[in-house]
């Protein structure tokens, strides 16, 4: 059985090494499509990525108003705090909110001037609440509308908000639903692809698999070699895709940086490196393994 084995093996590379301009052509395709592959995944993660940062910078704000005592405020807080849907609320006082909005102007003379003028904080206290999906916050504001405390409300930013949260909601399902539809279009195309082109290394050696066959070789003996040769296909596609990803996430990370300040793409390639590269061979040795095995019993009737 060893024997057989190292045989399988041993023809298996010598077949990757005959074919030549075969074997690189199929090379070239599987790197393409492990290419697409990875180009999925980091796509997928960055789109999570700048998803979760929009998610975040969106809330509902809850203003009191002038004259609320700050147990009323609290026991709103407590009381929100109840809902599921509810991440997290930030309690902002009056002064603090005053606090923050010098922080943001200070470099504006003009508005620094116009707030040393006033005699008293002209900002409100308010609740600052961040729900754990777009879709919640509906429900956080009809809660709101229909509390007992309402009175106590100067405004609800809700209303503000809506056209964003509700378009946020959609573009997040967007996102999941095709990314996932375009994973698996692609993963087709190049499993479609990889076929064909390794069918056609198969088909040169259609000769040498008839007197195989006639010297009575087993259909697993015959059909080894392949399988091997898919498997070096998938690992030498694997180590090159990742070899020529590297020099392009480096280039875009800055540019990406830019728009989403959240996103380091550079520091994520890095740091999952073997995960990426574990993926990208696994599923090139797949991609390679299953054409192989299905162009030779398919098509050369083993």
């Amino acid at each position: 059985m060893l024997t057989t084995l190292f045989r399988i093996i041993k023809y298996g590379f010598l077949g990757f090494w005959r074919n030549g301009w075969l074997s690189a052509a199929t090379l070239s395709i599987i790197i393409l499509a492990l290419m697409v592959f990875e180009g999925m995944m980091i796509f997928n993660v960055l789109t999570k990525i700048a998803l979760i940062s929009i998610q975040d910078k969106i809330d509902i704000s809850v203003y009191f108003k002038t004259n609320t005592p700050e147990d009323e405020i609290l026991q709103t807080k407590k009381s929100l705090g109840t809902l599921a849907e509810i991440k997290n609320i930030e309690y902002i006082p009056r002064d603090k909110a005053l606090e923050n909005f010098k922080n943001r102007h200070k470099d504006d003379p003009t508005i620094a001037q116009s707030l040393d003028e006033l005699k008293n904080n002209p900002l409100l206290a308010s609740l600052n609440i961040k729900a754990h999906n777009p879709k919640d916050y509906a429900v956080i504001a009809d809660y709101l509308n229909k509390a007992s405390f309402k009175g106590w409300f100067e405004k609800v930013t809700y209303a503000q908000n809506a056209v964003v949260i509700e378009r946020l909601g959609k573009i997040i399902d967007t996102a999941e639903k095709g990314g996932f539809i375009l994973i698996i279009f692609l993963t087709f195309i190049a499993v479609l692809i990889t076929f064909n082109t390794i069918r056609l290394a198969i088909y040169s050696n259609r000769e040498e698999i008839g007197i195989m066959r006639l010297v009575g070789a087993s259909n697993s003996f015959i059909r080894g070699p392949y399988v091997v040769e898919g498997i070096i296909y998938g690992l030498i596609a694997g180590i090159i895709s990742i070899i020529i990803a590297g020099p392009i996430v480096y280039f875009i990370s800055p540019y990406l940086k830019i728009f989403i300040p959240e996103i380091n793409l550079w520091s994520y390639f890095v740091s999952n490196l073997f995960i990426l590269f574990g993926y990208q061979s696994l599923f090139g040795v797949g991609l390679g393994v299953i054409s192989s095995s299905i162009a030779i019993r398919k098509y050369l009737r083993i």
